[in-house]
C-alpha cells in the first residue's frame, strides 16, 4: 500500500490511473450494450424536456412517432413543448420508478413505463404538479432507439 502511494504521489500514478479510467471508459463506450443505450436514452429524453431543448427531444422521436392516437405526431409533440416551455420558466421530470425493457422476443423493440411527476414552475416553487402513468414504445433505428409511441 505505501508503495502504491507513494507512487501516486510521484506523478506517474496519476498519469497511469487516468489513463486506465480512459481505456475503461474505450472499452464501456465502445462495447455494444442495448440496454445501456435504451437506459441512455431514457436519461436524454428525461434531460432534453427539463432543459427545454425541443431540437433534442425531436431527434430521439421516431419519425412515424405518435401519442395516444395518429394525429398527435410529431407536429402534436413540438406544439405541446412549445406551449409547455414557454409557459414554465423552470421545469422538472421526477421519475421515482421506471422500467426499462428490450423485448426478448424482438430485439429492436422495447418499453419504458415509468411513474412521472412533472412540476412547473415560474419561480422556485412549482405552480403546477401533475402526475402520470406512462408509457413509451421504442424502436431500434440505426443504432439508435427513437420513441415510437407514448401514452399516458
Amino acid at each position: 500500500m505505501a508503495v502504491w502511494s507513494r507512487f501516486i504521489r510521484s506523478g506517474r500514478g496519476g498519469v497511469a490511473i487516468l489513463a486506465l479510467a480512459g481505456l475503461a471508459l474505450v472499452c464501456a463506450c465502445s462495447r455494444s450494450d442495448p440496454q445501456a443505450a435504451l437506459d441512455a436514452a431514457a436519461n436524454e429524453l428525461q434531460a432534453a424536456l427539463e432543459a427545454k431543448s425541443g431540437g433534442r427531444v425531436l431527434d430521439l422521436l421516431h419519425p412515424e412517432f405518435f401519442a395516444r392516437t395518429e394525429d398527435e405526431g410529431r407536429d402534436w409533440a413540438k406544439s405541446t413543448m412549445a406551449l409547455m416551455f414557454l409557459r414554465y420558466k423552470n421545469l422538472s421530470i421526477v421519475a421515482p420508478y421506471r422500467n426499462n425493457s428490450i423485448d426478448p422476443r424482438v430485439s429492436d423493440r422495447a418499453s419504458t413505463e415509468a411513474e412521472v411527476t412533472v412540476l412547473g414552475a415560474e419561480g422556485l416553487l412549482p405552480d403546477n404538479v401533475n402526475h402520470y402513468r406512462v408509457r413509451l414504445e421504442w424502436a431500434l433505428e440505426d443504432k439508435k432507439w427513437k420513441v415510437t409511441r407514448l401514452t399516458w
